[in-house]
């Protein structure tokens, strides 16, 4: 895998954290250029990017990430950002449909979970961070398509948009996987996402409440489950 971070201290501790699950770190660099030479210099199966880097410390890293997914769709992408930034987070959702990512940086320290998104994004799976699922669920935009949901609705959807299986979502919830498949039947029908291929219709689900303002197509898909480590 490759990392770009322009804070050292942030960069290393992720590296260390990452070698010592026996990850490979292929590269850790400070800025997008740096970035987008490494990533095609060694073709990783993830990259994990910091939004904001050098040299206007906007969107440099959102900038990177976009050319990586244009030209290397197979390479997972796991955005790390400071804050929610909901323009971000849709508009990475909306580029490709394989092995994205976008966590709060605040999410490293729950290692177990940092770790879990960064196989499941290596893996072709889809990842957001709860706090952007919120946000990106009161969007006001969306109010109308949130309310046909009911609340065990909403709850299952927004653990499908973390990329959870059905089964991962029953234990989460302490709900039973039928249960679960029963209100994913409901969601996908209330948005009208019934006739889409299967896959990740969970992601398209939160795709979909941002399709008036942002015009967004496709659905992200499934992980591979293939098993095999990222690097």
């Amino acid at each position: 895998m490759v990392l770009a971070d322009d804070a050292v201290l942030l960069r290393e501790g992720v590296r260390s954290l990452l070698e010592d699950e026996g990850h490979t770190v292929l590269a850790a660099v400070g800025d997008g250029e740096q970035l987008l030479e490494e990533v095609r210099r060694h073709r990783p199966r993830i990259a994990i990017v910091d939004v904001r880097m050098p040299p206007t410390h906007t969107d440099e890293g959102l900038v990177a990430a976009l050319a990586i997914k244009r030209e290397l769709p197979e390479v997972g992408v796991l955005m790390l950002s400071q804050h929610v930034a909901r323009e971000y987070a849709t508009e990475l959702l909306g580029a490709e449909t394989t092995g994205i990512g976008y966590l709060l940086k605040d999410r490293i320290t729950e290692i177990d979970g940092f770790l879990d998104a960064v196989r499941r994004v290596a893996e072709g799976g889809t990842v957001i961070d709860p706090a952007v699922v919120r946000a990106l669920l009161r969007s006001p935009e969306q109010r109308r398509a949130v309310e046909r949901l009911s609340p065990r609705e909403l709850e299952v959807l927004e653990v499908m948009a973390e990329g959870l299986s059905n089964r991962g979502i029953a234990e989460r919830l302490h709900l039973s996987v039928s249960t679960v498949e029963k209100a994913g039947s409901a969601i996908f029908d209330k948005l009208d996402l019934s006739g889409q291929e299967q896959g990740s219709r969970r992601v398209l689900a939160v795709l979909r409440f941002l399709e008036s303002r942002h015009g967004l197509e496709g659905a992200p898909g499934a992980a591979d489950a293939s098993g095999r480590r990222p690097r």
